[in-house]
């Protein structure tokens, strides 16, 4: 089944002529996959068949050029294949297509602090949350439409009433929403949680390779000093495998004292295949594929 049969628009009927030619792009070009979803006049709604009920999913509107040009006012793919991940090892359920590439590696965010970097919509915070986090942090760049979007789809979905039954909710003394700015690291916000975190999560955010060295700082100043500590990694190729692929070069990871555990590419219906820096896809074959990655710390002798 395609990653994307979970999320709807939350209106019953397309009422704009864009909406209609949107909502019928996979008829006309049945081999064309939408990786970004939704707009500030469409909620989403997130169904999944673990859940009571569905999650509806808002959509910030932010009107500065800077903060529109972040493209944090979507979801993309890589943020529905984390929350699935998150949801079928938390709750011990199969995947539809199971883990080839990275059978040992889990997803688990049961009793865990969890931190999201760049959220957009927090979608894998909230379903870490609802499936038992000690802990949820969810940030992204400190624009106020951004945030405001955020913590909106946080109060709505992070509550006992949409877990599944018997799942221990993360209360809400323990999420945050907050703005930060990646490399920030003597800010206010990173005074409170220098090496908080087991877990960070990090979908999508891959696509300006200026920023890597401030993500990578980033990751390395809130993850936990220990051997099972973990960042999770997903991200799209839509603007091409080049200015993303050097996020994963071993050299600036060692400078802070990282280095990949498990990378793979996995697509839209579940297919697998090797992690390449070199391969090229058309337009239309790259938007299937995500790439997905895990960090630890550098184990020495």
């Amino acid at each position: 089944m395609s990653l994307t049969w979970r999320i709807t628009l939350k209106s019953d009927q397309p009422d704009e002529p864009e909406d209609f030619f949107s909502t019928s792009l996979g008829v006309i070009f049945p081999d064309d996959v939408t990786n970004q979803h939704g707009d500030a006049e469409h909620s989403l709604i997130y169904t999944s068949p673990h859940l009571p009920k569905p999650l509806v999913i808002d959509l910030a509107n932010p009107t500065d050029e800077g903060d529109r040009s972040l493209f944090s006012h979507y979801l993309w793919n890589a943020s529905l294949l984390l929350a699935e991940f998150i949801e079928a090892d938390s709750l011990g359920v199969p995947l539809d297509r199971p883990r080839a590439a990275a059978d040992s590696l889990s997803f688990d965010a049961r009793g865990l602090d969890t931190l999201e970097l760049g959220a957009g919509t927090a979608l894998p915070s909230i379903m870490a949350g609802l499936f038992g986090a000690r802990r949820v942090v969810i940030t992204d760049y400190p624009a106020e439409p951004v945030l405001r979007t955020l913590r909106t789809n946080v109060a709505r979905n992070l509550q006992p009433g949409l877990a599944p039954p018997g799942s221990p909710t993360t209360p809400a003394s323990g999420v945050l929403v907050d703005g930060y700015a990646w490399g920030q690291l003597e800010d206010a916000f990173g005074a409170a949680h220098a090496h908080a975190f087991d877990r960070i999560v990090v979908a999508d955010c891959l696509w300006m390779p200026w920023q890597h060295g401030n993500l990578h700082r980033s990751i390395a100043f809130f993850l936990r000093e220990t051997p099972e500590a973990r960042c999770w990694v997903v991200a799209g190729f839509h603007t091409g495998r080049e200015k993303m692929r050097g996020f994963y070069d071993a050299g600036p990871l060692r400078d802070v004292g990282l280095e990949v555990e498990h990378v793979w590419e996995r697509d839209c219906n579940g297919e697998e295949r090797p992690w390449d820096t070199q391969r090229e896809d058309d337009v239309t074959e790259r938007k299937r594929w995500l790439v997905v990655a895990s960090l630890k710390w550098i184990q020495t002798p």
